[in-house]
């Protein structure tokens, strides 16, 4: 559990001090035994029209991860399993994409909340 939970906090620092103002991504994802393989950041206009930009992250080992923002601060998000789509877990969030669509849920609004961000489509480059 210790492992993980520095190996966690270490991703999580390389990726805040890799992209502080939302930039690129400019050195491979890496700690501990599992190494970042590719990155893909994507660009996301919601309902609400926020926007958001999100990096997704594939390691060699086959996990992946999404790194975006949450209320103005950057969460490292755990790919998990999914009926359809890719899942991603943080904490109480969950970043749920199908296809160009994604929508966030925060577990602490309830079971049946709506997403707090909810139609968010890729932007496209």
């Amino acid at each position: 559990m210790k492992t993980w939970l520095v190996a966690v906090l270490s991703l999580t620092s390389t990726a805040l001090a890799l992209a502080p103002h939302g930039g690129a991504w400019a050195a491979p994802l890496r700690f501990g035994q599992i190494e970042g393989k590719n990155h893909q950041t994507n660009k996301y206009t919601c309902a609400t029209g926020k926007i958001l930009q999100v990096t997704y992250w594939n390691a060699q080992n086959g996990q992946s991860f999404a790194v975006l923002p949450v209320k103005g601060t950057s969460m490292l998000f755990v790919n998990t399993l999914s009926g359809s789509g890719a899942k991603y877990q943080a904490g109480s969030y969950t970043w749920w994409t199908k296809g160009p669509r994604a929508d966030l849920y925060d577990a602490m609004n309830g079971e049946n909340a709506p997403p707090v961000l909810s139609d968010c489509v890729t932007v496209v480059r």
